[in-house]
């Protein structure tokens, strides 16, 4: 039996953070469904605002990455 792919708290660029959540759409569908659901949580969305995110950052620092998991459990 394979072990799964255990997944790390680093930096991951906007893209693969969202192929990692939605891994049945395209990359482009993957990273508008994960902004929808990051302004949809006004918690997740604050949180990360205090960390210095924009909607319109390519990456996600390991703080914010945090946050997320926090928020929307592992990908």
């Amino acid at each position: 039996m394979e072990d799964e792919p255990v997944f790390r708290i680093r930096t991951y660029r906007k893209k693969e953070l969202a192929h990692l959540y939605c891994p049945d759409i395209t990359e482009r569908c993957a990273i508008r469904t994960l902004t929808h659901w990051i302004k949809l949580n006004k918690e997740l969305y604050a949180a990360l605002l205090h960390t210095g995110y924009t909607p319109r950052a390519r990456t996600f620092v390991p703080k914010q990455v945090s946050i997320i998991v926090r928020y929307l459990d592992e990908p």
